[in-house]
């Protein structure tokens, strides 16, 4: 079956030249401030703190191994992920291990994956269902404080994640649910109309470095491309044009 080329065209890199050229420039290009790397939060935002890098011990497997043993998994036992395990899942696909503050006050973070232009286009939310110490429910992490952000708490939210993933039920049986959003205008800013191939290309950086952590704890995870984009959306809630649902993993130990 052909498809319709406009379907591949964002995959190509014909639109490179024309960046910058006149209808073409980005807002960085335009003296335009740059977007914040983090979502705010509430100032009583209910916080929960995690393990920090330092002191993170787990995860010491060789690499060799781990990329040798890496599968999709889909069946989970009913251990708990502990808050170590987490944080350290946490800073291998999103923690920032360098701050670099502007002159106009915005930051820069450099984090455990590569993005284009450092600009780390990506929230990471969780449905937590077993993780000791932690009441289940929606949080969010950030990255800049290493520490979880309380959304809410909801019966049989896990369930209401797996059938958003198109009916796919081992999503709703791991430890935690990754989902992960995307705000493109932090790449728009300054890539402009190229910025939707460098998205895709970092959600995989992310994932994959989920895939790694998790199979050096003992755990496991699967990469969700099949779910239902409104459904996934409303579970957070985000608005789906400015914030929008880009990929999902589930975790658990295995």
């Amino acid at each position: 079956m052909q498809y319709p080329k406009d379907y591949r065209k964002f995959l190509k890199t014909d639109d490179w030249e024309k960046l910058g050229q006149p209808g073409y420039e980005s807002d960085q290009q335009k003296g335009l401030p740059r977007p914040p790397a983090e979502k705010p939060y509430p100032e009583d935002a209910r916080l929960i703190d995690l393990v920090s890098p330092e002191d993170i011990a787990v995860g010491n497997a060789p690499i060799k191994q781990v990329i040798g043993q890496r599968r999709s998994r889909r069946k989970y036992t009913d251990e708990p992920l502990s808050i170590e395990e987490l944080s350290y899942l946490l800073w291998a696909t999103q923690g920032v291990y360098r701050h670099i503050e502007r002159p106009d006050g915005r930051v820069i973070t450099l984090r455990s994956v590569p993005s284009g232009g450092s600009l780390h286009e990506f929230e990471t939310y969780l449905v937590i269902n077993n993780v000791t110490g932690i009441e289940p429910g929606l949080y969010r992490y950030l990255p800049l404080k290493h520490k979880l952000l309380f959304i809410r708490s909801e019966e049989g939210l896990s369930q209401r994640a797996a059938e958003a993933c198109c009916g796919q039920s081992f999503v709703g049986t791991g430890a935690v649910i990754f989902i992960w959003t995307v705000i493109p205008y932090r790449t728009e800013w300054r890539y402009s109309i190229v910025s939707h191939k460098v998205i895709a290309i970092d959600a995989g950086h992310v994932c994959q470095n989920l895939y790694l952590a998790a199979e050096s704890i003992g755990a496991g995870t699967c990469a969700i491309g099949a779910y239902i984009q409104n459904q996934v959306d409303a579970i957070l809630p985000v608005d789906g044009e400015n914030e929008f649902t880009i990929y999902i993993a589930p975790v658990g130990k295995v």
